[in-house]
């Protein structure tokens, strides 16, 4: 990168502007000045031309050299990711830690993939063998559990004419060569990506595979289909963090994709601290060898954080082509937002609503469409999932951010500050949040946990509505009032409350639970109330109800009853059949 194309004329923070040549190009990756900090074209104004810069600009003056690249804001992709942990543009920053200090210097250039470690590869193809953009041409194990599939870039294609034993090569190292008529295309385990272009893919497939969380507000009241879009909005306070660490150790996908977006810096160093430390439930190795990690801390240059997102986004799709299901946790995206409407002020654009660029929407809308379940050029299916936290001030869902994003997601978990601060979590809102994948995800629920999952789902959704409604009643004249037949439904959906939906994290046995165990447990409080009303309708009363072994037996199970011991429940549901039928009849 030495052609000079421009000449910096006015610098506005991360937003410099620069007289330009007719060789500039938008959206190129440059670099500017005697440090040659890293940036990109964002507009191109007649010779002139706007440069957002992913560095500190202090000391940058006008009269310095621009040096084009001809080429986008791309990321390096192979061997190497899993377990890195990245800046908002792909800087490793381990390695950058080695060669500065505790801050990030100004134009340190350090790759984001190590050239001096050999990996193991095996080729899967033939000499002669045709191939095309996005086939399989080797293996490389990167971690005991993750798999590297060495791809054909999309958009090339032709005859190998020369391919590598298996062996022990650096990620430059020339493996395969495809010649297509009079063009030769050299292959090497590195392959770069612009990072605002989606990697192309076969097909969309309808999202009909639940995302396994073993967080049981989730999996059974809102499920998460694979390649679906989340949005998790809350308050200061209100465990979003925490509930995207529980989504990153216990879901069901394959990799992890953490975006650390503007979050303040001792957060992020609690995740940076902690994330290496765990172990990966499933396979007990450490979590860290399914995780990449990108970390872009608020007191970092606020362009970098908008490019952070787009990094991550792109490093997801590259594993999801090799058919893994990939979740991107994304905390979080209203520091993202915050970051356009800087560099759309610096950039003089007119504001729309709370200062808001008006393409605010369009971005949501981009990145949030980059998730699905798809079937890969390779023809195997892989899936992106997002997980986007949003922090609206003060806890207002009527902001922007949260508005738009609501727009272009399928569930919404809407974090609640009252739950939060009775120490309920997660502290997701049964009343406010939905999820639209209900349906899609019904019958696989009804082949592998219950055939009457979607109606035991809908039977305890509305015995809740009912309760919020009798709560209205109970705040102005007193739960005594209410006849039996209703505070019965106060007391299960109490019990639901505090027994299925809250869930402690530092509990061995209730910090993950299968769909066995969920849909077990569902069906023992659904049991639990119909029994109980009709034993009402006998003439039992709640007193004689509250004081049956069955009513115990439900306030322990969930720390008493293991995963592997989801057999005890099916023991839990007989006693209460036979406790509860019989007390109707001796009442009657």
């Amino acid at each position: 990168m030495s052609a000079i194309i421009g000449k910096v004329t006015r610098v506005l923070g991360p937003v410099v502007h620069a007289a330009g040549t007719a060789a500039a190009q938008m959206l190129e990756f440059v670099e500017v000045g005697p440090d040659r900090l890293i940036g990109e074209i964002v507009r191109l104004q007649n010779e002139n031309i706007i440069i957002q810069v992913y560095e500190d600009t202090t000391g940058l003056t006008p009269g310095a050299d621009v040096y084009g690249s001809g080429l986008p804001l791309s990321v390096e992709l192979g061997p190497g990711l899993i377990g890195t942990i990245y800046d908002g543009v792909q800087r490793p920053l381990t390695e950058i830690k080695k060669a500065s200090d505790q801050y990030i210097h100004r134009g340190i250039k350090v790759p984001p993939l190590d050239r001096q470690k050999k990996w193991e590869f095996t080729p899967t193809v033939n000499l002669g063998a045709t191939v095309s953009g996005g086939q399989i041409i080797g293996t490389v194990p990167e971690t005991a559990r993750i798999e590297q599939k060495i791809l054909v870039p999309p958009g090339v294609s032709g005859k190998i004419v020369s391919i590598v034993p298996p062996g022990e090569y650096g990620i430059e190292d020339e493996i395969c060569t495809l010649e297509n008529g009079p063009n030769r295309y050299p292959l090497t385990l590195l392959q770069r990506w612009p990072v605002r272009r989606p990697r192309p893919v076969s097909n969309r497939i309808s999202a009909n595979l639940p995302m396994i969380t073993g967080q049981r507000v989730i999996d059974t009241l809102f499920p998460i289909a694979k390649g679906g879009t989340v949005a998790i909005p809350g308050g200061f306070g209100t465990g979003k963090t925490m509930v995207e660490h529980q989504l990153a150790k216990w879901s069901d996908a394959d990799i992890v994709v953490y975006i650390g977006c503007g979050e303040r810096g001792n957060e992020m160093t609690d995740v940076l601290n902690e994330f290496p430390k765990l172990i990966d439930p499933r396979t007990g190795r450490p979590l860290m060898e399914r995780t990449v990690l990108i970390a872009n801390t608020s007191n970092m240059p606020v362009a970098a954080r908008e490019a952070s997102i787009y990094t991550g986004i792109t490093i997801a799709e590259y594993f999801r082509d090799m058919g893994y299901h990939v979740a991107i946790m994304a905390d979080s995206t209203s520091r993202w937002a915050e970051a356009l409407r800087e560099l759309s002020g610096r950039m003089e654009e007119m504001p729309a609503e709370e200062g808001f660029p008006a393409y605010l929407p369009t971005r949501l809308a981009e990145f949030y469409e980059r998730a699905g379940l798809f079937e890969t050029l390779n023809h195997q299916t892989g899936s992106v999932t997002i997980v986007g936290a949003i922090s609206p001030p003060g806890g207002d869902f009527s902001e922007p951010v949260t508005q738009h994003t609501k727009r272009f997601v399928r569930v919404f978990l809407a974090l609640d500050r009252d739950l939060a601060n009775a120490r309920h979590y997660p502290s997701i809102s049964w009343l406010d949040s939905y999820s639209e994948y209900v349906e899609t995800v019904a019958s696989w629920w009804q082949e592998h946990a219950d055939p009457e999952w979607a109606e035991l789902r809908q039977e305890i959704l509305e015995l809740l509505q009912k309760e919020a409604k009798l709560q209205q009643v109970v705040k102005l004249v007193g739960a005594d009032v209410l006849p039996d037949s209703q505070r019965i439904i106060l007391e299960v959906c109490s019990l639901f409350k505090n027994i299925f939906l809250q869930q402690s994290a530092y509990d061995q046995i209730d910090t993950y639970s299968t769909i066995q165990k969920q849909v077990k447990m569902l069906r023992i409080f659904i049991t639990f109330y119909r029994l109980a009303a009709e034993a009402l309708k006998h003439g039992a009363t709640l007193y004689k109800i509250k004081r049956t072994k069955a009513m115990s037996a439900i306030l322990n199970m969930k720390y008493s009853v293991s995963n592997e011991q989801s057999d005890k429940l099916d023991q839990i549901l007989t006693n209460m059949n036979q406790e509860l039928s019989g007390l109707g009849r001796l009442n009657f």
